[in-house]
């Protein structure tokens, strides 16, 4: 048995490379080599993964659905999701972190905390589109008047992240890619949501006057 720790890189690749050379080796009869320890967590992990992310984005889109009542909008503030994810690869591309278990958590985080800013800004739109208006004018109004909620809300969820994302400390590895994915994630997920989501509400509701009956 041969044992060692991965620094400086991620796990994945360095077992990759290992697996690489050992392919190399040509063996006698009757004997293999294999890789275990931590790299057959990650395995486990990640096979959980994939099952846990899909279904935790799809009841994030059912309450949305849920609260609106209209697969329309709830797919608009959905859309703050692949906005607020582009962000956090970016961080961790910026940083040199690699895309480990604990950056995956973060990923499931801020597919949550990513439809608030959508969520404050559509929930008044629809309250003022209820009083008449019609989509350009409310989202207008709407972008304005919660602006400040919008950026209050970005604001606390990325400094509470931001011991984490700067610790050095035992267990940091663990702290630093998900603190890193939720604070990149958010703040681009607020930049475009003040940004695109006001055009993407006013072309999906384009056809519609005034008074707004929703389906």
């Amino acid at each position: 048995m041969v044992s060692a720790n991965v620094r400086g890189r991620d796990l994945g690749g360095f077992v990759g490379d290992v697996q690489a050379r050992l392919a190399q080796i040509k063996l006698p009869p009757g004997t293999w080599l294999g890789v275990g320890g931590q790299f057959e967590n990650l395995q486990t992990a990640s096979r959980r993964m994939a099952l846990v992310i899909p279904l935790a984005l799809a009841l994030v889109f059912a309450l949305l659905y849920l609260m609106f009542d209209s697969v329309r909008d709830g797919l608009l503030v959905f859309s703050g999701i692949p906005f607020a994810m582009s962000g956090g690869v970016l961080a961790l591309w910026l940083r040199g972190l690699p895309l480990s278990m604990s950056a995956a958590v973060g990923f499931i985080a801020l597919s949550g905390v990513a439809v608030l800013n959508g969520l404050v800004m559509i929930a008044y739109v629809r309250t003022l589109r209820a009083q008449g208006m019609g989509p350009e004018q409310a989202m207008r109004e709407g972008a304005q008047l919660r602006l400040r909620a919008v950026l209050m809300t970005a604001l606390v969820a990325s400094l509470g992240f931001l011991p984490m994302a700067l610790a050095t400390g035992t267990g940091a590895e663990v702290q630093r890619p998900l603190a890193t994915v939720v604070i990149g994630g958010i703040l681009s997920s607020t930049a475009l949501t003040l940004l695109i989501l006001p055009a993407l509400y006013t072309w999906a509701h384009r056809k519609e006057g005034g008074h707004r009956q929703e389906a």
